[in-house]
């Protein structure tokens, strides 16, 4: 399929009343058309890895075609200047998820950006820079203990931003870390501990969060198996 088919296919799978649930999830929907993530990903397996339709889908600037470019294209070819360019695009969170949770995160930029993006004034381009570190702690399985650790002072010095997609994406991202394995987990109740201490609402509801799950039972009973 070319673009044209494809956007076209995107508008025969809208549903109205998914476009009007959206809003709820502060997802913009005036760019939008109201297609599910389920069809998103059944309409990328058919179309498969297609690096030049992705680049053509995200300039058609509809939210669906945008998370659709995400997942079809081809991560080896991904430059820098690519995503810095749809980074600056941002505009909701679940563009921006989407991108780095099967896309960014494979590209061998991954690392640098999830730390140069965390200093970012954008509030999703912020975003993007922790949710790629939550990414990787699920994602490089090849990455080791020392590659992570870095982040944890990235994260205490910006628990405090209260911006509410800032901020989900920080706890999102210790937890993940956390969750990798005993050692980490350590680390990351550590931090989130010194995080409570801190006089930012922001800081004290991501170390409260993290510490719900990362010392619960569930966690610690998968990570000493």
């Amino acid at each position: 399929m070319n673009c044209h088919q494809v956007i076209d296919k995107l508008k025969s799978l809208a549903d109205p009343v998914y476009l009007e649930g959206m809003t709820h999830f502060a997802i913009h929907t005036q760019n939008a058309l109201g297609v599910s993530a389920p069809r998103l990903r059944k309409l990328a397996r058919e179309i498969g890895s297609n690096h030049k339709l992705a680049q053509q889908l995200w300039k058609s600037g509809i939210h669906e075609a945008r998370v659709l470019a995400a997942l079809i294209d081809d991560s080896t070819l991904v430059t820098k200047s690519q995503m810095n360019a749809w980074a600056g695009q941002f505009d909701n969170w679940g563009v921006c998820d989407a991108c780095c949770c099967v896309l960014f995160d494979k590209t061998p930029f991954a690392w640098h950006k999830a730390i140069e993006w965390s200093e970012s004034k954008n509030e999703f381009v912020k975003r993007a820079g922790f949710v790629i570190m939550a990414a990787l702690a699920v994602h490089d399985k090849k990455a080791t203990d020392n590659n992570f650790i870095p982040f944890f002072s990235i994260i205490k010095h910006h628990a405090g931003d209260g911006r509410n997609f800032v901020k989900k994406a920080v706890n999102w991202a210790l937890r993940q870390i956390g969750k990798r394995n005993i050692a980490l987990n350590k680390k990351a109740i550590a931090v989130a501990k010194e995080i409570s201490k801190t006089d930012s609402p922001a800081a004290r509801w991501i170390a409260a969060d993290a510490l719900r799950e990362l010392t619960g039972k569930q966690v610690q009973t998968r990570l000493r198996k």
